[in-house]
């Protein structure tokens, strides 16, 4: 963390020190801990929550690779900039809806969701190849680990720190306790604040993308749409057609959509396993906390094992995780719910590390983006398994706590097959030698 606050090592270079800041700000965000509780405080039924969630889902899934495609066209620049201001408006229209606003309230939380999805797409993938790009041009490529690392364990440190913000600035009785000259707040007026801090996150973050600098090619053509077409169609061949980066993905999509779908239900879980509430952002700190050691792990393992070795550790990890979630210990629930989380940090360190490597620069952002659409579609999968064994069980005459509990027992059986699937279709695949 030191090197990025002064600036030394490759983060000497303002994109890499720009795209360390502009990810730990745009990730970092102070609502998460609360986020269900959110939306339905503003007035939303879990239905029309869940709904609009399918929404962002969608928004990310059509424009994942377009604005990745784009980002290898017209700039990387240029999306991030896109993307910081529409994370400012998206906040803004949250922090401005009407408590209970019926149709009007819909209407900015639709409009929240889609800039939301749109926003995603837009950084996703651009950001980690403009900083790429920078250390490839001045020959410091084979530092890209050493900045992923690093990056990864200042944006868990901010994490942290955002989850606690969140979870104290939500409660307005927790906050009365911390800041007495405040007196008694109303709910309605604390509920906002965790969402005025996201939304100045937004400002830093559009104006860190303005200050960064596009690298130029020399065989650079003139930017068209027609052109960020035809470079999402050669991307995803790409993918189809590489082995090892199929592999990459795939493996990587089994641990991130399951341990993702749980990181979307962890309000309920806790609830489930009879937490007070407003311990769930100290949780969130707590994940947080792994994840600052998780990718210094994962870089080590990443030079001891193949990727196919290392993706297997991943998913049966996950597996084991979900497996002791379904136990569902009040209490003690909490240590699978860490070790579930730890697993996003783990498979992004990894992908976003074997990918960068394979990849051609010309196509990096939207191969980077192609991995994201698989993971939200794998994301959106496995969210609409659990959403519809929920809804079976319950016509099954189980009550909505039972049928969440049926839920979590079974969903490691289904990662158990799919884990076999891949085991026996990835063992043909040639892997790079380890490193020494």
């Amino acid at each position: 963390m030191r090197e990025i606050l002064t600036g030394v090592g490759p983060f000497r270079h303002a994109n890499v020190r720009l795209y360390a800041f502009f990810t730990i700000f745009y990730n970092a965000r102070a609502y998460y801990p609360i986020f269900a509780i959110l939306f339905l405080d503003l007035g939303l039924s879990r239905e029309q929550f869940l709904t609009l969630n399918a929404v962002w889902a969608a928004a990310i899934f059509l424009l994942e690779v377009p604005s990745g495609a784009l980002a290898d066209t017209i700039g990387r620049k240029k999306l991030l900039v896109a993307a910081g201001a529409m994370m400012t408006v998206e906040m803004a229209l949250l922090l401005f809806a009407p408590q209970n606003g019926g149709w009007g309230l819909l209407l900015m939380v639709f409009a929240n969701r889609l800039l939301s999805g749109a926003s995603e797409a837009s950084a996703s993938g651009a950001d980690q190849a403009l900083a790429y790009d920078t250390l490839q041009e001045k020959g410091e490529e084979d530092q890209w680990d050493g900045v992923l690392a690093s990056v990864m364990t200042f944006r868990s440190a901010a994490y942290f720190t955002a989850m606690i913000l969140g979870s104290l600035l939500y409660d307005p009785s927790v906050l009365a306790k911390v800041i007495p000259a405040l007196g008694d707040l109303e709910k309605s007026l604390t509920l906002r604040l965790p969402i005025a801090l996201v939304f100045l996150q937004g400002i830093a973050c559009f104006f860190f993308a303005l200050r960064m600098r596009d690298i130029e090619t020399d065989d650079e053509e003139r930017p068209s749409l027609k052109k960020a077409f035809r470079t999402t169609l050669s991307a995803g061949r790409w993918v189809i057609t590489t082995p090892l980066a199929l592999m990459v993905v795939l493996g990587g999509v089994l641990a991130d959509s399951f341990a993702r779908t749980f990181a979307t239900l962890t309000s309920d879980y806790f609830r489930f396993i009879q937490l007070p509430e407003w311990l769930f952002g100290f949780l969130g700190a707590t994940f947080a906390i792994t994840g600052i050691f998780i990718p210094k792990i994962a870089k080590s393992l990443s030079q001891r094992f193949t990727p196919r070795a290392h993706l297997l550790i991943i998913v049966c990890w996950s597996a084991g995780a979900l497996i002791l979630l379904g136990q569902a210990w009040p209490w003690w629930g909490i240590i699978p719910a860490i070790l579930t989380m730890a697993v996003l940090s783990w498979t992004d360190f990894l992908t976003s590390r074997e990918l960068n490597k394979i990849a051609a620069s010309s196509q990096r952002a939207t191969i980077l983006s192609v991995k994201g659409l698989i993971f939200n579609l794998g994301y959106g999968l496995a969210s609409l398994s659990f959403a519809g064994a929920v809804a079976g069980f319950q016509q099954n005459g189980q009550s909505k706590d039972e049928a969440f509990h049926s839920t979590l027992l079974w969903q490691p059986a289904l990662l158990a097959i799919l884990i076999v699937i891949f085991a026996l279709w990835s063992r043909r695949i040639p892997q790079p030698a380890r490193e020494a």
